[in-house]
């Protein structure tokens, strides 16, 4: 059995945030951290005070998380970024909102004793002597104190406090990582008072000390000639009151906290050979029972999340194309008019928007990509729309007059133009491009059509149903909103944001087949009409291309889409060298393009540009392909050994092991992640768990309304399967309800809290 704890993170916005630039406005950014570790960084959102940046996030946690806390930061370009304030959230306040919790909060002050971080080691033990008991502390270590002073470490020494008596240690000059190996000792009061505290210090010649951090230990219930040993977490000082709640700004966020209990695989082998079972019995039939109920029954809530579960489960199967195929059936079946056909949020969509993201992410990037990077670099003013033509940003003509209206409109359409020629033209260049997976796919959906909507009339809608997943719900998000499919590392300005919109329109039209109602929707899109045109008859080429793929071609391109050796991250890195400050800081460092698979790293030279999200990145994929290692340390030395000494710890043995623990719990979840059978299968549980009650009224439902239809009610394998289900569901109840009874490790609160999920 396995704790798998994650966080589902949205950043939506933020308002009213405080001016830091001369401009009276800001750039305002998020930090996340977990556990005083910094994991996520959002785009800067440049000029502006009401920021809207909408990225989501799923993080996997480590069992010992804590503390979720958000930064909103202002960037600047010639100083140091100035923080604006922080919201702070609890595992224990996000345990008390299970569908998680939604909402505006407001920023405070950053009060410098509440930004502690890192872990002390002590042992505190009850002495008796002749005479009297005494309390004795002894102090070891520390490690990953916060940074106070301007070479990047601190100056830490430790006070110990009880009964109105103070002892101090010794101060260890220029380490984050200290070993003091000194004991104190107290008598013990006669009113046998309960607290002994324990706070560290960073020492300071000229200004008042800083804090770094406090333990109080209860000394209540220590019996005599019995000690308590271990590293403590540093907590917070008393916090004081914050004046400025409410006038530094608010931010809007949607956190939801998930424990599942993850049973091994062959308690998961029921479910998921029932499922894949219904796939391959529902092969030549109309529908697949199953499959109809959950999509019957998921909320409109739920459905995206289930969709990927699903999506995920399936393509480790091998059958994810079987899967859509019944839920391209189904939408089918319920669809009279092709127009509104894959139009609507339903299952299917989902799915295939999922699988779309999952399998094609990649692909996406080098058909895409090239054409988004352009238009960034280029930053055009491109305008089509009259009520939106500003002349001021045009500038002058080559005869150093103002352009006209209707020249800034020329000249766009003409950005426009070349823009989608280069984005047709690699759409049409990347068949073989195309993992096989999606390409036939597309084939089985471009052949279900095509059977319901058989008639002359009807010739378009089965192009139109492949482009309304390709370019509607995939090439079209992915233009206007690079950043959140990470084809690019920050949020276009305003002018190439305009024009990503403009391209993503044109995209549209084209995927529409350029229908009469886009026309007449946004008639200021005329000047593209003939590359939108002409668009339209390249794109249906494409589409016959793409999925005119052989059965054999596609086992042997399956094969290569191996989905547990796909590159996990590409892209740049730098590495760099030390110069004895044990983290980061050095000047000096290596610039080289990496390439990380499940199988191997590779590296080559080329142009660079630091970004503390593509290190963020960088760190969640070496840490996920390192996750199975057993070799894996689980301490290391954050400096370097010289002077006979590390420079981290100051301890003199090169081979003593590490000082500070390794940090490999904390991961990003993205679309390129491994595949985690066990996972998505006991998602798709607890979902089918929750919503067993609803699965049973709709199959007595279904089974009503369709008395005339053997294959839903009178078949007796059907009526089997569905019994089965239910078993299976009650089976696993009762497994993982066993495990959490019989495991030691998991808390009472932590036991309830599970059950109720």
């Amino acid at each position: 059995m396995a704790r798998r704890s994650s966080l589902y993170i949205r950043i939506v916005e933020g308002k009213n945030l405080p001016a830091k630039d001369i401009t009276g406005s800001s750039d305002p950014y998020c930090i996340v951290k977990i556990n005083d570790e910094t994991i996520i960084r959002t785009a800067t959102v440049w000029k502006t005070l009401s920021p809207f940046w909408g990225e989501e996030y799923k993080v996997h946690l480590p069992p010992n998380f804590h503390t979720l806390s958000f930064y909103v930061m202002d960037e600047d370009a010639l100083s140091r970024d100035d923080v604006i304030g922080k919201v702070c959230l609890t595992r224990s306040i996000l345990a008390e909102h299970p569908k998680g919790y939604n909402g505006w909060m407001n920023l405070i002050e950053i009060d410098p004793d509440e930004e502690v971080q890192g872990e002390i080691h002590l042992k505190i033990e009850i002495v008796s002597t002749e005479a009297s008991q005494k309390v004795r502390c002894a102090v070891f270590e520390a490690r990953d104190l916060a940074r106070k002073d301007r070479n990047g470490a601190s100056d830490p020494f430790v006070r110990v406090q009880y009964n109105g008596k103070v002892h101090e240690s010794s101060v260890v000059k220029k380490s984050c990582y200290p070993r003091w190996n000194e004991a104190f000792e107290f008598d013990l009061d006669e009113s046998f008072i309960e607290k002994l505290t324990i706070e560290v210090w960073d020492w300071d010649l000229v200004s008042r000390n800083d804090f770094l951090g406090k333990v109080v230990i209860n000394l209540n219930g220590l019996q005599t000639d019995l000690q308590l040993e271990g590293w403590f977490r540093l907590s917070p000082g008393k916090s004081k009151a914050n004046v400025d709640e409410g006038n530094l700004g608010s931010l809007q966020l949607h956190v939801r906290l998930r424990d599942e209990t993850v049973l091994p695989s062959n308690y998961y082998q029921p479910l998921v050979q029932l499922l894949c079972q219904e796939l391959k019995k529902s092969h030549q039939e109309k529908s697949g029972h199953l499959i109809a109920l959950i999509d019957e029954t998921t909320s409109a809530e739920c459905r995206q999340e289930i969709a990927t579960n699903l999506i995920k489960l399936f393509l480790g199967q091998g059958m994810a194309k079987e899967f859509l195929d019944v839920l391209f059936r189904l939408e089918l079946d319920k669809t009279n008019e092709p127009n509104t056909l894959f139009r609507s949020n339903s299952l299917a969509s989902k799915s295939m928007e999922s699988f779309l993201k999952v399998a094609g992410t990649q692909y996406l990037h080098i058909v895409v990509g090239p054409t988004i990077n352009r238009i960034f670099e280029e930053k055009k003013y491109v305008e089509l729309d009259p009520s939106k033509v500003e002349i001021k940003e045009a500038g002058c003509s080559g005869l150093h007059r103002i352009q006209t209206e209707s020249e800034i409109i020329l000249q766009s359409a003409q950005f426009l133009q070349s823009y989608l020629t280069d984005l047709l033209i690699a759409i049409a260049k990347s068949v073989k491009l195309c993992p096989a997976t999606i390409r036939a796919t597309f084939r089985q959906l471009f052949k279900r059509v095509g059977e319901r909507f058989p008639e002359n009339k009807h010739t378009n809608v089965k192009f139109i149903a492949v482009t309304s997943f390709l370019c509607l719900r995939f090439f079209s998000p992915a233009i206007m909103s690079p950043k959140l499919f990470h084809l690019r590392e920050k949020h276009a300005d305003a002018r190439t944001s305009r024009t990503l919109l403009l391209l993503a329109k044109a995209i549209q039209n084209v995927g529409n087949m350029d229908a009469p109602a886009s026309r007449a929707k946004e008639s200021w899109m005329a000047p593209l009409q003939p590359t939108i045109q002409q668009g339209v008859s390249q794109l249906k080429e494409f589409i016959e291309k793409l999925i005119d793929i052989e059965e054999k071609e596609e086992l042997d391109l399956q094969k290569a889409l191996n989905l547990q050796t796909l590159t996990v991250k590409e892209g740049q890195l730098m590495i760099y060298r030390t110069k004895c400050k044990g983290y980061l800081l050095a000047s000096s460092f290596k610039k080289l393009f990496v390439s990380l698979t499940a199988d191997a790293l590779s590296f080559a030279k080329t142009p660079y540009s630091k970004c503390v999200n593509e290190l963020n990145q960088w760190l969640s994929a070496l840490r996920k392909v390192c996750v199975n290692n057993n070799d894996m340390l689980c301490s290391y030395h954050p400096g370097v050994f010289k002077g006979e000494k590390w420079s981290c710890c100051h301890q003199k043995e090169k081979g003593v092991a590490g000082c500070d623990k390794t940090r490999h719990e904390v991961t990003l979840q993205d679309w390129n992640d491994l595949l985690d059978p066990d996972l998505e299968a006991q998602l798709i549980f607890r979902h089918l768990f929750g919503m067993r009650e609803s699965l049973k009224e709709k199959h007595l439902e279904l089974t009503k309304q369709n008395v005339d239809n053997p294959p839903l009610s009178t078949d007796p394998e059907r009526k089997n399967s569905i019994t089965q289900l239910f078993e299976i569901l009650q089976d696993l109840e009762a497994t993982q309800n066993s495990f959490l009874a019989d495991s030691p490790s998991i808390s009472d609160s932590e036991k309830k809290c599970l059950l109720a999920l």
